[in-house]
């Protein structure tokens, strides 16, 4: 299994990691930083180029509120194109906006994770996604 990160705070992306593995999920995880990094990869643009050592993600976990290109508009792109739109998004966002949760799930999104509950709140549901994973 290939997991894709894009998350732009560190602290987030090794509490993230760290989760995932605590709950023995077997993957190659790869972090971009922003929403550019993140079509890149997808894309196989830039320092992304080779399709073996990047291949394209089983699962993407996404933040929404990320530099360059916002998290909103890497789902757009990736929902609108015919290969990647069956790839299994979970937005992983600070907001817990009523608009952004919407907007993820009108975009086809299988789960939305809102950081803003809190550590506790935000692991549980991340091993529940990690339980996901490891079965799919």
């Amino acid at each position: 299994m290939t997991i894709l990160l894009v998350e732009d705070n560190l602290a987030h992306q090794k509490i993230t990691e760290y989760v995932l593995k605590r709950n023995n999920v077997k993957a190659n995880i790869f972090v971009v930083r922003d929403g550019q990094e993140a079509l890149d990869y997808l894309y196989h643009k830039n320092s992304y180029t080779d399709i073996l050592s990047f291949p394209l993600p089983d699962l993407i976990l996404l933040d929404l509120n990320l530099p360059k290109r916002d998290g909103r508009e890497v789902l757009k792109v990736i929902k609108d194109d015919p290969i990647l739109k069956d790839i299994p998004i979970v937005i992983v966002s600070t907001s817990d906006r009523e608009e952004d949760v919407n907007y993820a799930f009108e975009h086809g999104v299988v789960a939305y994770i809102s950081k803003s509950k809190g550590f506790d709140k935000y692991t549980v549901e991340l091993a529940d996604v990690a339980k996901y994973a490891r079965v799919s």
